[in-house]
């Protein structure tokens, strides 16, 4: 009979009748655990299990009861040898037998972890990240690491008094959950360590460790010399760090979510979004890790987590926000999925939200609360609101062309303009404060979005859907806004980067000079002028007269007409704009409008510069010296006419404008005879620029031309009574009957039609209708109040004066009846 199959029919005292595989595991232990393993005995217990590995789970059970025993007793160098020899035979030996090994090893690990001395559990660890390092040939599809999930989790929370042993532990708890990672994301069958129970403990543990050391360091406490002497790989915060990467290295598609989740929990349990330096690094060390085609996965946490904090405090608002910026700067140039448009609506609803508590809290401080704490609230909320913008205008600059224009669109979109409809912000509860601040928030981020955008075609960057609202918000009473407009405008419109060039509104004595890039005009770009030009020069002649102009609207008019020139003006275009320039000297000089003097010398000045810079750009050499010639008269006898003095401070300003003084202006007369010859069609110069302004936004004038221009319409419109009884004659008869002229007078007005909704713009359209839906209504109003209001009787008609009621009857004679009651 074998001794080693009938072990437990012998006697355990009789040590040569014991099974061998247990007298080769005593002989290694010595009899004296100073003197360390034998490693003559050690080689020869390693022989027989690789010899008969069918024993190895008998010297596995062997070696851990042994282990079991010395450390209750405390003998722990009978503990650091049994743990050295499972290593070693772990290490030593590859078979499927291994598998029962593993238990007991594993089994062995958890009894040093589960043990309070610091020494046992980094024992332990070392142990298990040994093990975890070993590539099995076989999956395991019963073993299960829950226990170590928890117990290296709270080590890496360890608290020991002593510092040193305390980052010991950590260290150790941090490389045992590296093991725990490197053993099971790679193993299909464990990705139960994805599930949000471990995720719950793993990620916490490794930020834990992270955000200790920065708070080390930004508290100024210098590190201890048993940290500072360590390296790398033994410094927590490092080695934390290395380990989260790893982890978010290794998830997949599905686990995404799970893995974020509790980086978002940690960082609101620990008020980390306020200051948010801590939170900033974690999420670029998440976007840098991951694969790109996940990055989408991360900012929609992000937008949901916003979601959820829409009403905490602005700066933790502004702390996710800012977050946000850094996850969609990083995956801006990579894969961003179908989040694009999702992102931007939750920040513009956010910036909505902010608007809402910042008017909120306005109103509330009116109302005899304390200042300063609103107005400290109030400026919390554009601290919200300027990341929200910082983030919109970073992530739609960064998106590809193609994307960027729908963005272009979508925000224009969320812009409340007054007098078209906005489906998505209300105007009328945030009132008109919060409107105007929405809509300089928006262009703002509009700006960002558009620097940098270069198109091909001006009509695929400028459509109408864009174009008109822009356009409208042009019109507002509010100089900042005209200004944003602009500054829009230029963005799209220059495409060669000639803007810094053109920078500050001056007479430029040499064009050429500048070196300004610019290429041949394309037909897009020319039948976009021919379909919108005169849209662009309305808005310009509008623009120029507004009362509030600053400095820099008169700068930014100045670029536009310039950029106008460079990028999109052929012979016909550079007549329009020389005619625009001409109206807008009349239009100072004339002063039907009473503008202020500053603005009238203003866009004098604003002609002289542009007329300047256009005739060197054009290079006639007759059109330029006309233009010299009444600058410097101007230098001489007008400097109030000029850019350089106009705009200077403390500048005299003249009390009114000599209209006699022909030699100060640009005559037409003398730029029409400079331009004739071939090219340029000279003689539209004397057809003077009258701008359509039909725009429903324009103020002062639109509504109230609009209401008398529709009673004239009404007025003239009803026929006279006297020509309703007109003499039916044989002619007449003949008229009624041919029908020819009729249908080619309803054939053109049908073309008239047409052709009005093809190519009138849009708000002239609308305006139209608008008149034809009031007029309708006053219509019905009377129809109404003729058939609701009671016929006379001649038993009297009730009224009601003073409290009392009277009756007044009516003669039968006086009543008025239906012809058909009349016989």
């Amino acid at each position: 009979m074998d001794p080693e199959n009938n072990e437990s029919g012998v006697c355990g005292c009789c040590g040569p009748l014991r099974p061998r595989y247990k007298r080769l595991v005593d002989n290694i232990f010595p009899e004296d655990p100073k003197d360390g393993l034998s490693k003559s005995d050690m080689e020869k217990l390693t022989f027989y299990a690789v010899s008969a590995p069918e024993k190895l789970d008998r010297i596995g059970a062997y070696l851990a009861e042994r282990l079991s025993r010395d450390v209750v007793r405390h003998r722990y160098g009978y503990v650091v040898i049994a743990m050295e020899a499972l290593d070693q035979l772990l290490m030593a030996c590859h078979s499927q037998s291994i598998k029962p090994f593993v238990e007991s090893f594993l089994h062995m690990v958890a009894k040093l972890l589960e043990s309070r001395e610091p020494d046992l559990q980094v024992l332990g660890t070392n142990s298990f990240v040994k093990f975890a390092n070993i590539e099995e040939d076989t999956p395991s599809y019963h073993r299960r690491y829950d226990f170590f999930v928890s117990q290296f989790s709270a080590m890496c929370h360890s608290t020991h008094e002593d510092t040193e042993t305390r980052t010991r532990i950590r260290v150790a708890g941090i490389k045992g959950l590296q093991g725990v990672v490197r053993k099971t994301v790679n193993d299909e069958l464990q990705a139960i360590i994805w599930e949000p129970q471990h995720m719950d403990k793993l990620i916490p543990s490794m930020l834990f460790n992270m955000q200790d050391s920065e708070d080390l360091d930004r508290a100024g406490h210098p590190s201890t010399p048993s940290v500072a002497g360590q390296d790398g790989e033994e410094n927590p915060a490092a080695l934390a760090e290395s380990c989260f990467r790893e982890l978010l290295g290794r998830a997949a598609y599905g686990n995404m979510n799970n893995a974020v989740r509790p980086v978002l929990v940690h960082l609101d349990n620990h008020n980390l979004w306020d200051p948010n330096e801590f939170a900033v690094s974690c999420f670029r060390i998440i976007m840098y890790s991951i694969q790109a085609q996940h990055s989408h996965h991360v900012i929609q946490q992000v937008l949901n987590h916003l979601d959820t904090h829409n009403k905490n405090t602005p700066r933790v608002r502004a702390g996710i926000v800012q977050v946000l910026l850094e996850t969609v700067a990083i995956a801006a140039k990579g894969s961003v999925g179908p989040t694009v448009l999702e992102v931007f609506n939750t920040l513009l609803k956010h910036l909505r939200m902010s608007v809402d508590f910042e008017l909120g809290e306005s109103s509330r401080r009116n109302s005899n609360i304390s200042v300063s704490s609103g107005r400290g609230k109030e400026s919390e909320e554009r601290i919200v609101q300027n990341a929200i913008i910082q983030t919109i205008g970073f992530f739609g600059g960064n998106l590809p062309d193609y994307q960027r224009a729908e963005v272009m669109m979508f925000i224009m979109g969320k812009v409340p303009v007054y007098g078209t409809p906005c489906h998505t912000l209300d105007t009328v509860k945030i009132g008109h404060q919060g409107t105007k601040r929405i809509q300089t928030m928006l262009l703002s981020s509009l700006i960002m979005v558009t620097s940098g955008f270069k198109s091909k075609s001006m009509a695929a960057a400028l459509p109408p859907p864009f174009l008109d609202p822009l356009f409208s918000i042009s019109l507002m009473e509010d100089s900042e806004l005209r200004q944003l407009v602009l500054e829009i405008l230029h963005n799209i419109i220059d495409r060669h980067d000639n803007r810094a060039k053109l920078r500050g509104i001056r007479i430029i004595p040499n064009v050429a000079a500048l070196k300004i890039k610019r290429e041949k005009i394309s037909k897009q770009d020319v039948a976009f002028m021919k379909k919108h030009g005169q849209q662009l020069y309305r808005h310009i002649y509008l623009g120029s007269k507004e009362e509030d102009n600053v400095h820099k609207n008169f700068e930014l008019l100045f670029t536009t007409l310039a950029i106008l020139t460079i990028e999109l003006a052929n012979e016909e275009v550079v007549i329009d704009l020389i005619r625009l320039a001409i109206a807008l000297q009349d239009m100072a000089l004339a002063n039907e409008e009473n503008m202020p003097m500053f603005i009238r010398c203003g866009i004098m000045a604003l002609v002289a510069a542009y007329l300047n810079f256009l005739s060197q750009m054009i290079a006639n050499p007759p059109f330029c010296q006309h233009i010299s010639k009444v600058i410097e008269l101007r230098n001489l006898d007008a400097p109030y006419l000029l850019p350089e003095h106009i705009f200077r401070d403390k500048c005299p300003i003249p009390e009114s404008l000599d209209k006699e003084d022909r030699l100060l202006y640009f005559q037409t007369a003398d730029m029409t005879e400079c331009l004739a010859g071939p090219g340029y069609n000279a003689e539209r110069l004397s057809i003077p620029y009258v701008p359509q302004v039909t725009d429903r936004l324009t103020r002062r004038k639109s509504f109230v031309d609009t209401i008398s221009l529709q009673v004239d319409i009404m007025s003239n419109s009803l026929p006279d009574k006297s020509q309703l009884a007109e003499e039916i004659t044989f002619e007449t008869l003949k008229k009624a009957i041919d029908t020819t002229g009729l249908e080619e007078q309803e054939r053109e007005k049908r073309r008239q039609v047409m052709e009005k909704f093809q190519k009138a713009p849009f708000e002239e359209i609308a305006a139209h209708c608008e008149s034809k839906a009031n007029m309708l209504h006053d219509r019905l109003a009377q129809i109404f109040e003729l058939t609701i209001r009671p016929p006379p009787s001649p038993s009297g008609v009730v009224s009601i004066s003073a409290g009392h009621t009277q009756h007044q009857s009516v003669p039968v004679y006086e009543m008025k009846f239906p012809d058909l009651c009349v016989y």
